[in-house]
Formats: C-alpha cells, sequence, structure tokens
C-alpha cells in the first residue's frame, strides 16, 4: 500500500518543477472543489477548510516521490485529506453529539408521519428541499467525526464503500455501519421539517425486525446507486425511504461547488513555489 506521509516526520525536500508540479496542479483541477467540500464539512468554517485543503495538496508535493501508484492518485490524495482531519480532531476542543440508536433514529411509534415529498406540489416540494439542505448543512457539522468523515467520503465525495474503506484505513463492515448510521441520523432532521400527513399512519404491515431488514435493503441499494423497489412496503416504511432518499440526494448536490477561485490561485501559487 502506498504510504501517508506521517505528521511528525521531517519534510523531503520536494521535487522541483516538472512532473510533481503538473500533477498536483492537475489534481487541483479535479479534485481541489470536492476536498474543499469534505474540508469545510469537517472544520465547519471557509478559512480552516481553506488551510486544510492547502495542506492536504503541499503534503503531497513534498512526498509526491513516495508514491508508488499501488493506489489510485485520487485514493492517496484522500487518505492524507483523512489524515489531517484526524489531526485537526485533536486539536479541536469538545465532542459533537452522540448519533444515537436506532429507536431515537426511526419513527416506529410515532402517531403521525411525514408526507413523501414527491407527492407535494413544486412549490412545496422547493421549499422542502431548501429546508433539507439547511438542516443538512448544519447536521453534517454536529456528527461525531468517526461517522461524519465516512458520510462525506461516500454521500458528498462520491466514493464507494470499499474506496471509502481504503481510504480510512477500516473494515469495510465497520464504515458500512457508521455510513448507514449517519444517513439516518440526517434523515431525522430532515424528516423534522417535513409536512406530517393529516391522518393517523396505518399500523406497521411487517414486524419490526422485517422492516430494519427492508432499511439495510434500502442502505444497501444507496450504497450501490441502485433503484429498491417500493411497492412491497407500508406507508409508513414509503415516509422513511422518502426521507431518506431527501437526504442523500442533497447530500449529493452539495459536492457540485467548486473551490473558489482565490484559494485555488493561492494554492496554485504555493504549488509552484514549492512551499
Amino acid at each position: 500500500m502506498d504510504a501517508v506521509p506521517a505528521p511528525c516526520s521531517s519534510e523531503p525536500d520536494p521535487p522541483r518543477g516538472g512532473a510533481a508540479e503538473a500533477v498536483l496542479q492537475r489534481l487541483v483541477d479535479e479534485h481541489g472543489g470536492r476536498l474543499f467540500q469534505l474540508a469545510r464539512r469537517f472544520c465547519g468554517n471557509e478559512a480552516e477548510a481553506e488551510d486544510l485543503v492547502q495542506e492536504v495538496f503541499l503534503q503531497a508535493f513534498r512526498h509526491w516521490g513516495d508514491f508508488r501508484h499501488e493506489s489510485s492518485e485520487e485514493t492517496w490524495l484522500y487518505r492524507i485529506a483523512a489524515r489531517a482531519c484526524g489531526r485537526m480532531h485533536r486539536r479541536r476542543a469538545g465532542e459533537p453529539e452522540r448519533i444515537g440508536s436506532l429507536d431515537e433514529l426511526l419513527p416506529f411509534g410515532d402517531p403521525l408521519i411525514a408526507a413523501i415529498p414527491a407527492e407535494q406540489d413544486d412549490a412545496l416540494q422547493a421549499q422542502i428541499r431548501r429546508e433539507a439542505r439547511e438542516r443538512l448543512e448544519a447536521g453534517i457539522a454536529r456528527l461525531p467525526d468517526d461517522f461524519r468523515v465516512p458520510l462525506v467520503l461516500k454521500d458528498i465525495v462520491g466514493f464507494d464503500v470499499h474506496e471509502t474503506a481504503d481510504i480510512l484505513g477500516l473494515p469495510e463492515a465497520t464504515v458500512r455501519s457508521r455510513i448507514h448510521r449517519a444517513r439516518l441520523k440526517l434523515r431525522a432532521l430532515v424528516d423534522e421539517a417535513l409536512p406530517r400527513d393529516p391522518e393517523a399512519a396505518p399500523p406497521p404491515a411487517y414486524d419490526e425486525r422485517t422492516c430494519l431488514d427492508l432499511l439495510e435493503a434500502k442502505q444497501e441499494a444507496l450504497d450501490r446507486g441502485v433503484p429498491f423497489d417500493s411497492s412491497i412496503i407500508c406507508r409508513r416504511c414509503r415516509s422513511v425511504f422518502a426521507s431518506l432518499d431527501l437526504a442523500h440526494d442533497v447530500c449529493g448536490e452539495l459536492a457540485a461547488e467548486a473551490l473558489p477561485a482565490d484559494v485555488r490561485e493561492r494554492l496554485r501559487s504555493r504549488l509552484a513555489g514549492g512551499n
């Protein structure tokens, strides 16, 4: 496996000119925007996010000679980013709120369930999506780091579960579980913003264990980016899955933002100067 720069090791002299600078400038163009979104969600403000992105690319530049191409450039770059996030966490005071249990994250006993966004009129759907984005921006920042970083890498940056596990150096099962729990936390935040169905929800069509199995199948479909057949589920599960889809879709939109032009130019200048 390609080595990742150690945080406390002495820095080697960066390779001057030519290949390393050209490759890293290309990586800034290809991944700078997504790395900045990862940094923003981790740091909580743009100034610290800019510092983190610069640290990632400068570490990559200084250690380009150590990269043996045993993994993709992208995976190696995000391993450096994950290490940088971990170092920043150790410097930050306080710990975000806990993730919550399944009983807290799912509306098994609620008398009224959320309306399904796709069944509302266009104006209400647009309002729901705006509020969902605001809630998700705040909610992602409050996730515990062990859940936030895998969720951001998978559902915002766009890596699959295997790649996310490779970047973080964790078992796939651990990463998958953390992503699923984080999604449910964000789903619950979105659910709070949805209008309620006016009538009491019908009783569940299945027992709780079956509902949880269906939810796991739904999450695995999101992991793979494939459709899930909702025709076999009850209204209560459809409501849960609809808010889960909305949270997942909005997360995917967050990565579309580009690296700010001023940040890009400062980073290009520092890479060109090798410091």
